[in-house]
């Protein structure tokens, strides 16, 4: 039996997988070496991982993940792992679990947009291009936690409506200096935002909400997927913004004349099927 991991900012699947077929699914705290110490991901995979697997034998681990594309920072999640699962043990990016599960064996431009976003032209072997999306500060266009934080943004600067502003406060029963102190002092700030943007697509037939998403994604697009060859290939998602945002995301490409291909929310069904076919 092997184990593939899903990893993300907000949360990690790792998946059992005996002979091609699903056996369970265990869902912990997300995981990201750039944030997170191999003690701090070791404590994880102990306390919230290990109990599932009592008495299970696992003969390897394929872990992808937010923050492992670098081999110093792959090293912390592996050790942290081997710890407990002393296996064959293979790390990956996210961005690589997201083009082996949308394009398989063929060449296609994969992009992630859930918490964070990334994107990359893979040649149906490997990525060989990505346009770094450098965190969302300087990029993520499109990502949950860019989303959330230009609708906390307008809603601070007084760009939405005053219904809307007080419906967005109440809706996450926020004031604006709770929304500065989860910002500027507490930890994980991009999960903040993101946990905020689902307000987006509860209202977005209001023309300030819609034009939010929607520039969002055209941003994504110009400054991210249009450097790749992306008028001889479609371009697929992965994420849980893609997934839910389908029509505006749909709306954004139609308007910049991109191709989309598949949109999911998760790549793990694609995962399971890229490694049973290996």
């Amino acid at each position: 039996m092997i184990i593939i991991a899903d990893s993300g900012s907000t949360k990690t699947d790792w998946c059992v997988v005996n002979h091609g077929k699903q056996i369970e699914r265990i869902t912990t705290e997300g995981t990201n070496p750039f944030f997170q110490t191999e003690e701090e991901i070791s404590q994880v995979v102990k306390d919230k991982l290990m109990p599932h697997l009592d008495g299970v034998k696992i003969d390897a681990v394929y872990f992808y993940g937010a923050g492992c594309a670098f081999p110093e920072k792959n090293e912390i999640v592996h050790n942290a792992i081997y710890r407990h699962i002393p296996v064959t043990i293979e790390v990956g990016s996210d961005l690589l679990a997201a083009a082996r599960s949308l394009c398989g064996h063929k060449a296609g431009i994969a992009c992630i947009m859930g918490t964070g976003s990334n994107s990359c032209y893979y040649d149906g072997k490997e990525i060989v291009n990505n346009i770094s999306p450098l965190g969302y500060i300087l990029g993520d266009e499109g990502s949950g936690a860019v989303l959330g934080k230009l609708l906390v943004g307008d809603c601070l600067k007084n760009q939405l409506t005053p219904e809307l502003k007080e419906k967005f406060f109440n809706r996450f029963n926020l004031t604006p200096k709770e929304i500065l102190d989860n910002v500027y002092k507490k930890p994980f700030p991009n999960r903040f935002l993101a946990s905020v943007s689902p307000f987006l697509i509860e209202n977005i037939e209001e023309p300030c909400i819609h034009r939010i998403v929607l520039n969002g994604f055209k941003n994504f697009f110009t400054r991210n997927v249009m450097q790749y060859d992306y008028k001889n290939v479609k371009v697929h998602f992965i994420g849980s913004i893609a997934y839910y945002y389908k029509e505006v995301l749909e709306e954004a490409a139609l308007a910049l004349q991109i191709e989309l291909g598949t949109i999911i929310k998760s790549p793990m069904e694609g995962l399971v099927e890229f490694h049973s076919t290996l």
